[in-house]
């Protein structure tokens, strides 16, 4: 049931997910800390791109982060022991068939995974079925139909329109920010909050010009050009002047915009617990 990862896992993405990481730490991950002796699970680790500032911002918590690619758990692996990072744990694991057993984690983290599962709901209760009653989860997606720039070019709108393509054909969904809240009350949680966070790009913000505009988004979507074009999906001169407006918006004059969703919720104590499957706990042999 797991997807296929529609950016890849060369050596070139691992870069632009440490990129796209750390150039968004304050927007995304500021108002998430956990209390000393938590036990979070991080569904979804990657290349530990997040892990580290997850890490760092609660670094009296035991955190077990996971990933369903043996690659991306070595690499991880090796980002953390590189930081210094010593309240991490690593394993490879699938998130719709965890290996843990029910209330096991005060707290669950998952970011920039739901976008690539077919089944977001069903990742979602097995998460749920791990987490203590009373316990949250944070959930962090992007919305790729969120997305809009000066100058404006149709050509670009229709390079990001290739990648939302090509992920849903792999089963994901690329604009599912705007679904989250949705999507954890499907799931059985309470108390859902969801907040918008904006990222404006403009070249007052050289940091942002290169961390985000040119290094993280423009390169997702120069990223799977190689896809695109094999798929027919767009001409390889059209695809190529998406790609060249895009960069163009990075210049003096240009503004880029970008709106990520980050929503909490709870597992409301006394909640019915079902384990993945369908089955309830009582019944569950």
């Amino acid at each position: 049931m797991t997807n296929a990862y529609v950016h890849g896992y060369d050596p070139r993405e691992n870069l632009r997910l440490q990129d796209q990481a750390s150039t968004l730490v304050e927007l995304l991950h500021s108002d998430t800390a956990y209390p000393e002796g938590s036990s979070v699970l991080e569904a979804g680790c990657g290349v530990g791109a997040q892990t580290i500032t997850l890490a760092s911002n609660s670094p009296k918590a035991l955190i077990t982060s996971i990933d369903v690619s043996e690659a991306s758990v070595a690499e991880a692996r090796r980002v953390v022991q590189a930081a210094g990072v010593n309240n991490v744990s690593l394993r490879q694991a699938d998130i719709f068939h965890l290996p843990f057993p029910s209330e096991s984690f005060d707290h669950v983290f998952v970011c920039f995974v739901l976008e690539h599962l077919a089944h977001p709901v069903e990742a979602l209760r097995a998460l749920r079925y791990v987490l203590k009653p009373g316990g949250t989860i944070t959930a962090i997606e992007g919305d790729h139909g969120s997305t809009y720039f000066y100058p404006d070019s149709e050509y670009a709108h229709r390079a990001v329109r290739c990648q939302v393509e090509l992920q849903a054909r792999a089963g994901g969904n690329a604009s599912i920010g705007r679904a989250l809240f949705p999507l954890l009350r499907e799931a059985g949680f309470g108390e859902v909050h969801v907040s918008p966070r904006m990222v404006y790009v403009d070249s007052s913000k050289p940091d942002l010009v290169e961390g985000f505009t040119k290094n993280t988004f423009t390169a997702m979507i120069e990223g799977i050009r190689k896809r695109a074009l094999e798929s027919e999906i767009m001409s390889e001169t059209d695809f190529d002047k998406g790609i060249a407006d895009l960069y163009r918006t990075a210049e003096a004059d240009g503004v880029f915009c970008y709106t990520f969703f980050k929503a909490r919720a709870v597992k409301n104590p006394g909640a019915e617990q079902r384990a993945p499957g369908g089955a309830s706990e009582a019944t569950r042999l």
